[in-house]
């Protein structure tokens, strides 16, 4: 039997590096090494930052005002609505329900293709960010309509699940959590001398935070509890690894923290290892993909308790569960583990543990059985 052909339609695939398009990446690269045919539609890019797997074909958008490294697609132009007709798929993926999104799941609705989606963001918690949080509710009323026309909606973590069950989310939810290579992100990638380049001392006790710097990741939360936990004790410090538009702002109010700017690959691998707390206050994501591979190199995590978390961070096993916005519990959590290196190496280990059940093959086939299970019953 010929292996299906697949159409994935996604709001990032190529133009910014993070968690969704380095997902879905890897999906397309499993999928066509189990020999699946695929197709991914995404927004056009001058300036592509990462080597895309599969074939890809890019829509027309433009950069967003205020904000140009994301792109906007407004259509499904009719040269790009003919390539999908001519590749003809079984199922069609949406990972983002966008504007792109939105025209694919109308053509999939008028050509009878069963649609899945994917729910890789809390689009929701991102409108406080920009002042339009009164858009919340006609938000859900749209997201509402376009999964109860999805046959499943496959969601990262239990938690997310349940937060989506009490929204009234009417469709089949399916667990597809996210992976870690536990073999590139693990504990012996620590390096000390790396460490003393950025100015660390062998005595230094490292807090890192991991992220692209958007405002929208609770960078006011890392300023302030940054602040926070240097005064209680004097070989506390600081690292942020990522890059993105609020760098320089962020960086001009913490000059005493290491930013070491954008690391992919064994570099990042290092950077996780050299810390010995991972700090992250973001309650924006539906699944904590830093937080796993913070896990995954030994650290005691101290996250915030949202979906994207809870179900990796177990609070006081392997770090603290804290409110987004509660600035003197992210401090004591810190403060408990830097303070305590019985507690720190005890939490290490957990953390160690817990993420070698994240193995990312397992979890991908886990996901053509779901689409499986659609394209069977749609073929019957």
């Amino acid at each position: 039997m010929r292996k299906p052909r697949i159409a994935i339609f996604t709001g990032n695939y190529n133009h910014i590096r993070d968690g969704v398009s380095n997902t879905l990446n890897r999906l397309v690269a499993h999928l066509e090494k189990r020999g699946y045919s695929m197709l991914v539609f995404g927004p056009w890019s001058p300036e592509p930052v990462m080597q895309h797997e599969g074939t890809f074909v890019p829509v027309y958008a433009f950069a967003a005002p205020g904000r140009s490294e994301y792109r906007i697609t407004m259509g499904f132009p009719s040269t790009e609505k003919q390539r999908l007709r001519d590749f003809n798929p079984d199922l069609i993926h949406i990972a983002t329900p966008d504007m792109l999104g939105y025209r694919a799941l109308r053509f999939a609705m008028k050509h009878d293709i069963p649609v899945v989606s994917s729910y890789h963001t809390r689009f929701s918690s991102y409108l406080k960010y920009y002042g339009l949080g009164y858009l919340e509710r006609p938000l859900w009323k749209y997201l509402h309509w376009f999964y109860r026309n999805c046959r499943h909606l496959y969601v990262p973590s239990p938690s997310a699940i349940q937060e989506l069950r009490m929204e009234g989310v009417a469709c089949e939810l399916k667990l597809w959590t996210r992976g870690v290579d536990t073999s590139l992100f693990n504990p012996g990638q620590r390096d000390d001398a790396w460490r003393r380049s950025l100015g660390f001392s062998d005595e230094d006790l490292v807090v890192t935070f991991v992220s692209r710097l958007v405002w929208e990741k609770n960078l006011e939360m890392v300023e302030k509890t940054f602040k926070s936990i240097r005064k209680t004790n004097p070989k506390v410090r600081t690292m942020v690894v990522g890059d993105g538009p609020a760098k320089e702002v962020l960086s001009k109010n913490l000059p005493d923290t290491v930013f070491t700017g954008y690391l992919g690959g064994r570099d990042l691998a290092r950077a996780y290892a050299s810390g010995d707390v991972f700090f992250f206050p973001s309650d924006t994501e539906s699944f904590g993909n830093v937080t796993l591979e913070a896990m995954s190199s030994g650290l005691p995590a101290v996250v915030a308790k949202a979906a994207g978390n809870v179900s990796l961070v177990e609070n006081g096993v392997n770090g603290f569960l804290a409110d987004a916005t509660d600035l003197d519990s992210f401090t004591r959590s810190l403060t408990e583990i830097i303070n305590s290196s019985e507690l720190r190496n005890k939490m290490a280990s957990m953390s160690r543990k817990r993420a070698q059940s994240y193995e990312w093959e397992r979890i991908l086939d886990q996901l053509i059985s779901y689409y499986e299970e659609i394209i069977m019953v749609a073929s019957e």
